[in-house]
This record gives structure tokens, C-alpha cells and sequence, in this order.
């Protein structure tokens, strides 16, 4: 069961080692789940809210990517007080799926 913390419950969160390529490839798939990839992966970790991504999506919208990146292993999220923070999961991800984060990073 998730933890609580404060208002909301903890978000969950998927281990990349339990993940299927394909849902690793689907998630990476949609234009602003990339995007969101991109930005953390150029931001040191926990230093990116949920609020500070500009993207052309609505909160309830951004709030659906961010849970399929947990749940594709590539996203850990906790709550800072009224702040959601995000870290890629670069290394655990890599692990998983050596070499595939670095293909989907790299500009086209």
C-alpha cells in the first residue's frame, strides 16, 4: 500500500526490472512523456516539479504521463511538502534495457 504523506498518497512506483520492453517502448512512444524524459535527463535529480515542465498538456493530463513513466520504471517521484519532485532512473533503467534511454535521448 502506498505510504501518505500529507494530503495526497505516495506516488507508486514500478522497478524497470519488472518491466516488459514493450511497455518500456510505449511509454517513450508519446511525444510529451519524451519530452518529460528529456528534461529530467538534462536536470540533476529532485530538483524538477511536476509544475515546472512546460508542456501543452493540463495538470490532470501531465499527471497521467508521470504515471506511466513509474510505471515503465523510468520515473521515481516524492513529495517535498506541497511539491511532487522527479528523478530519472537512468542507472536502473539502463540496467534493464542497456543502451535504449541513451537512443531516445540522443536529439533527431
Amino acid at each position: 500500500m502506498a505510504e501518505r504523506t500529507g494530503h495526497r498518497a505516495a506516488p507508486a512506483h514500478t522497478h524497470p526490472g519488472e518491466v516488459p520492453v514493450q511497455a518500456a517502448l510505449a511509454a517513450l512512444a508519446d511525444p510529451v512523456r519524451l519530452r518529460l524524459v528529456r528534461e529530467l535527463a538534462g536536470s540533476a535529480d529532485w530538483t524538477r516539479s511536476c509544475g515546472s515542465f512546460d508542456v501543452p498538456v493540463g495538470k490532470a493530463a501531465l499527471s497521467h504521463h508521470f504515471a506511466v513513466l513509474r510505471g515503465a520504471g523510468l520515473v521515481e517521484q516524492r513529495d517535498e511538502g506541497p511539491r511532487r519532485v522527479n528523478r530519472l532512473r537512468r542507472e536502473e533503467f539502463d540496467t534493464r534495457f542497456p543502451g535504449l534511454l541513451a537512443l531516445v535521448l540522443r536529439e533527431a
